[in-house]
């Protein structure tokens, strides 16, 4: 009898114990990891992290629970995208895309920030504005020179259109713009005030150029490895259900709504310029998910 009663609380005591293991793995649930930013206390990213989370928080019913956290290591772009086609230690992405990102990665083709970033300001050393304010065509202003960071998709679309181009790390470019090194560090609308006003105190010089925007397509997506499309999946959906009920719009709002104001498009000198980098199926059929400059 002891025998069988002994039998008997083992066979408990295993299923407990998988129950348990059950249990754990479904409160854990999916593990999202993203690129920790290559510099601390970096702010360009907070948008596209609280887009992230709520994309996640908002299909939990249909997907279930999550964990989210960032990179043990920091990361340049290069780096992160490298990781990400290797499906090494993360496992979601943000950058702009191209036909080369799109072929080796899954993109979501919704542009993170309505395309905003394809609207630029530039920083400059604060004694040059008087020379650019001289500039009146698209030839002139191939003749000033440009400042990128190390592995930006921005590079290449400079170099297609003509520009010189001068490379660099990312907390570099702000010293190199300050002293004169190239002639403009163009911004997206969005970064440009808010690194200026982190940068102007170790950098007294730098200043945003005031009268010149150049534009071109440039969305910003989330991206994952080719083999997780389940993730990707979900995260779409979060994504279509934030456009629906407005909040993806709030973000948008609350992280660029003053940077608009502050940049004062309709002044400013229009330069257009060509995205050879972009795939054909870019969503330019669907005008919600772009930001209008005339309609602000």
């Amino acid at each position: 009898m002891l025998k069988y009663i002994s039998k008997t609380a083992t066979k408990l005591s295993v299923i407990v114990a998988a129950a348990l293991l059950s249990t754990a793995a479904l409160g854990a649930g999916m593990k999202v990891t993203y690129p920790a930013n290559e510099t601390a206390g970096d702010t360009r990213f907070n948008d596209l992290m609280e887009i992230m989370r709520m994309a996640l928080e908002k299909t939990t019913p249909e997907f279930g629970p999550f964990e989210l956290e960032a990179s043990s290591e920091k990361m340049n772009e290069d780096r992160i995208l490298s990781e990400l086609k290797n499906g090494k230690s993360i496992n979601i992405a943000w950058t702009s895309t191209s036909t080369e990102k799109e072929k080796d990665l899954l993109p979501i083709r919704i542009p993170l920030r309505k395309g905003i970033l394809g609207y630029r300001v530039a920083l400059i050393q604060a004694n040059k504005q008087a020379e650019i304010d001289k500039i009146g065509t698209l030839i002139e202003l191939k003749k000033l020179s440009i400042g990128q960071g190390i592995g930006w998709g921005d590079v290449k679309l400079y170099e297609a259109n003509g520009f010189n181009v001068t490379t660099a790390k990312y907390d570099d470019l702000f010293k190199m713009t300050a002293s004169g090194r190239f002639d403009l560090f163009p911004r997206g609308i969005s970064e440009a005030f808010a690194e200026e006003e982190r940068n102007v105190k170790a950098n007294p010089t730098l200043a945003v150029e005031k009268n010149i925007l150049i534009y071109y397509p440039w969305p910003y997506y989330f991206f994952f490895n080719k083999s997780d499309a389940a993730l990707q999946k979900r995260m779409e959906a979060g994504l279509r259900k934030m456009i629906k009920d407005g909040s993806f719009d709030v973000i948008f709002k609350k992280y660029n709504g003053k940077a608009i104001a502050q940049a004062n498009l309709k002044g400013r000198k229009i330069f257009r310029i060509k995205n050879p980098l972009l795939p054909k199926e870019t969503p330019f059929d669907d005008p919600s998910l772009w930001f209008n400059p005339v309609s602000q």
